[in-house]
């Protein structure tokens, strides 16, 4: 009995020429028009697929992602919100431009986010609870066989590989940063939990 959790991180909420912010918890954006457009290919790289259950965070740009995958589903499951699936708070670094967050916080920390997925000072965010909530998922799912679409951001679904024990790139395993309009493969057989892939990205995203 296999079941596999298809993770994928929401599209773009920003466009070419747009001012990128570190978008939060707090901050609920929807999909900009290449986020639309990254959703609409994953929905055509998907349409195949037949998903046992699927699920997303509370946030616009990750509904809008899920349901645009759905509507592409033959015979769709019922589209649940998990909140754990929201995205960090990023506490005085929410919803600001990039470099003034690496002049507040360095590049070191940022680094040691990015690297070994430790929040630099002011980010209110809970490792430890986070891959608690992913272990729980996994153990809710893994008697029901099947893909199992979740659909995050990416400062939540990076601790799907740390709850998985999934070894680090500097080790022959995998990078944390899911980009947007990707995913990663999570195979849950038995006891047993293996990250299978990570980050990829169908053919026509942008």
């Amino acid at each position: 009995m296999t079941a596999r959790l298809i993770i994928v991180r929401h599209g773009n909420t920003f466009d070419k020429g747009d001012v990128v912010t570190r978008v939060g918890g707090r901050t609920d954006l929807p999909l900009s028009s290449s986020g639309r457009v990254q959703a609409q290919a994953l929905a055509r790289h998907f349409a195949a697929h037949s998903f046992a259950t699927a699920r997303s965070g509370p946030l616009k740009r990750t509904r809008e992602t899920a349901a645009a995958i759905l509507a592409a589903q033959t015979s769709p499951p019922e589209l649940t919100t998990d909140l754990f699936l929201r995205e960090i708070d990023y506490g005085p670094d929410e919803n600001r431009p990039e470099d003034e967050v690496v002049a507040r916080i360095g590049k070191a920390a940022l680094e040691a986010w990015e690297r070994d997925f430790i929040p630099p000072p002011g980010w209110r965010v809970d490792p430890a609870a986070l891959i608690g909530n992913w272990q729980e998922t996994f153990a809710e799912l893994r008697d029901q066989p099947g893909d199992h679409l979740i659909v995050t951001s990416n400062g939540i679904a990076r601790f799907a590989l740390t709850a998985a024990n999934a070894p680090k790139q500097e080790d022959g395993g995998f990078d944390g940063k899911l980009g947007t309009g990707a995913w990663g493969v999570v195979v849950l057989e038995g006891e047993g939990v293996t990250v299978a892939d990570w980050n990829l990205r169908p053919p026509a995203a942008s």
